[in-house]
């Protein structure tokens, strides 16, 4: 029997940007801008919805001036992420 997919990562952006995180201990906003090739809005957007979801931390600060915004993955999402995987693979391995 084939297990739900979490509805939150099955979004390309949303599981991009918790792919990265996981494999980080922290990530700039810029940097998932850059790697995802998101633009700001929608990257703000899909954070915003994680962030809601538990699954990340957003810490807003400033770096020389300029505002900074530094995002962490919480055990929350880290087991999301761990369970999307492990159902994914149910899907490719059936």
């Amino acid at each position: 029997m084939f297990k739900d997919l979490d509805p939150l990562l099955h979004s390309q952006l949303r599981l991009a940007v918790i792919s990265i995180l996981v494999s980080v201990k922290s990530a700039e906003f810029t940097y998932l801008k850059e790697q995802t090739k998101a633009s700001a809005g929608n990257l703000s957007v899909q954070l915003q919805k994680l962030k809601d979801a538990n699954y990340i931390e957003i810490e807003k600060a400033y770096k020389d001036n300029y505002p900074q915004t530094l995002c962490k993955i919480t055990k929350v999402g880290l087991k999301a992420f761990e369970d999307y995987v492990k159902n994914l693979k149910q899907y490719i391995n059936h």
